[in-house]
């Protein structure tokens, strides 16, 4: 199986915020933001995979700027590592001003998806090798995420999370 980069499985949605996806302050629903970054993700996540993929859990998501009505927004999305059969994707959300040219980042998130084989079982994905310093970072500390992940969910015993113990040992 040969490996892949970010780059190969990068995703770009754009959508423009109508009155009937805003809440009561006029601003992009969160539900409806969560939903846009998790389809840009899923289709990340099957460029990689080169299969079907299942969302398996949405591990971080920070809302830091609200979007208004009639935003144009964009969401970029790219596989940040993989794991076996699963696979950790970043979004990225901006506000596109065209008439200003300014873009504006208004919110993140992280999503772990499995890829599926025909009998919907996890099937195995590529490695993932990151190229530009910020891919490096998220690879980096997808691993840290990952633990503290299974660790909450009971499946890693946390005296078995090595990248955590190192990360803390740091503090």
């Amino acid at each position: 199986m040969k490996t892949k980069t970010p780059s190969e499985s990068k995703t770009v949605m754009t959508t423009m915020v109508l009155t009937n996806e805003t809440n009561v302050y006029n601003n992009m629903f969160g539900g409806d933001l969560l939903s846009l970054m998790d389809r840009a993700c899923a289709i990340a996540a099957q460029r990689h995979a080169e299969a079907p993929v299942v969302t398996a859990s949405v591990n971080h998501v920070s809302f830091s700027l609200p979007i208004p009505a009639g935003s144009i927004v964009e969401v970029t999305a790219k596989v940040s590592k993989s794991f076996g059969s699963s696979m950790e994707v970043f979004a990225d959300v901006w506000i596109d001003d065209p008439l200003n040219q300014i873009r504006t980042k208004t919110n993140e998130g992280i999503y772990t998806f499995v890829a599926l084989d025909e009998d919907r079982k996890p099937k195995k994905v590529p490695e993932l090798i990151p190229e530009t310093e910020e891919e490096m970072l998220r690879h980096k500390g997808a691993q840290q995420r990952r633990e503290l992940s299974l660790i909450l969910s009971g499946r890693l015993n946390p005296s078995d999370a090595h990248e955590l113990k190192k990360l803390l040992g740091k503090i």
